[in-house]
């Protein structure tokens, strides 16, 4: 299917029913049930959130599976898809397309110069550089081209930049809604499926999305099954023995990174898309970090872990944000009063605000027990129940008649 082989096609069509899923998969447990406030994440926005940060890290992944180029400025490529889907919206009209296409365009612009730039040093240096890159970016997004009282504010500084009432939006049409929508249809749009004590959101834009991560997987397997992927295997095996036999390597590298850097401006793109407003903190070195650690968490180089990475951060974020000491102290309301309220005070620490506690204790559990990621470890499991299944066989085929 689609020039897939038979395991990729397999991979495509998973990654598919999960995206077709979601709502379902995302709420497990009856609405007003004390586990579906913790554990269901089946609401439009989150949702959303998942498959977007799925395109940015799939594109990521191109860059630093296959080439193991580390770079440390990817959120700049996302903020400025963000600032340019947002000033199609003011300049044209409410119209997603149009600022999908600008927003991969400018963020592949930027990406080649500051690769042209980067890729001229490896390893620790090229990232350092990636690094400064985005930090300059996310200063001049805040301070210099943020100035609303200069003649340049191009993204409105601390306050980010969002489409007003007064905008010229010169091919609006009056029939069309005033938020971003597909040709009419709606973004924020969504219907609602009962069944029985549980509720179901289907959303316009999550669909959408889901869609664009599918042709963004897709693309990504190609690259990955195709000579330029065998190319840049060769580049993260041996860069300097390439260099050696006379094949100019920069090229495939800098090529690897402007894709990497589009699929982050697509990504940048979809998050103005479900909420129109653009800030610089979309392009700050921790939001890079996040993209680095969702990576890891999937494991680097495999097709399907940056979407695993991605979703098991956003979900785990979400959960452990929301438990609160109000919800502490109903689950261990059965304990005398002194016991629950030790444990509480403990407890504290690694939820609510202090979720990034809670995460990156279990990135460090993952980076020890699972150098290759969750991937590494569905892998294991595969393993050991195969193992079991085929000793069991052996066992039945042993067993002596009677």
């Amino acid at each position: 299917m689609l020039k897939l082989n038979k395991s990729d096609t397999l991979l495509f069509v998973i990654v598919a029913a999960m995206v077709l899923l979601a709502p379902f998969i995302l709420n497990p447990f009856p609405q007003g049930s004390s586990l579906a406030q913790m554990f269901n994440a089946g609401y439009p926005d989150l949702m959303q959130r998942f498959v977007i940060f799925g395109i940015l890290v799939i594109g990521f992944n191109i860059l630093f599976g296959l080439t193991g180029y580390l770079s440390f400025g990817h959120a700049a490529f996302l903020g400025i898809g963000s600032y340019s889907a947002v000033w199609m919206f003011k300049l044209l009209s409410m119209n997603v397309i149009p600022a999908l296409i600008l927003s991969m365009i400018v963020a592949g612009i930027f990406s080649l110069a500051i690769g042209y730039v980067s890729l001229r040093r490896s390893g620790i240096y090229f990232s350092i550089l990636t690094l400064a890159f985005a930090q300059m970016s996310y200063n001049l997004a805040y301070s210099v081209l943020g100035n609303p009282s200069s003649s340049y504010n191009l993204t409105n500084g601390e306050t980010g930049l969002q489409v007003y009432s007064n905008d010229p939006q010169y091919f609006a049409s009056s029939s069309a809604p005033d938020t971003p929508h597909l040709f009419g249809l709606a973004m924020s749009d969504s219907s609602k499926l009962d069944i029985g004590s549980w509720q179901f959101t289907f959303n316009n834009g999550y669909y959408m999305s889901g869609i664009l991560m599918l042709v963004a997987f897709y693309i990504s397997i190609r690259i990955f099954r195709s000579p330029f992927g065998m190319m840049l295997r060769a580049v993260k095996s041996n860069q300097q023995r390439m260099n050696y036999t006379g094949l100019n390597t920069k090229p495939y590298t800098l090529a690897a990174f402007v894709i990497s850097g589009m699929y982050a401006g697509l990504a940048g793109g979809l998050l103005s898309s479900m909420d129109p407003l653009a800030g610089a903190e979309r392009m700050h070195w921790t939001a890079s970090g996040e993209i680095v650690i969702m990576a890891i968490l999937g494991g680097v180089g495999t097709l399907i872990g940056p979407i695993v990475g991605a979703g098991f951060n956003e979900y785990f974020k979400n959960i452990l944000s929301k438990i609160n000491d109000g919800i502490l102290h109903q689950w261990l309301s059965f304990l005398p009063d002194g016991l629950e309220n030790f444990i509480v005070g403990i407890l504290h620490y690694f939820v609510g605000k202090g979720w990034h506690l809670t995460l990156g204790l279990l990135f460090m559990m993952v980076i020890i027990f699972l150098p290759g990621g969750l991937v590494e470890g569905g892998q294991r499991l595969a393993k050991l129940f195969k193992r079991k299944k085929t000793e069991d066989g052996s066992d039945s085929n042993n067993t002596p008649a009677k």
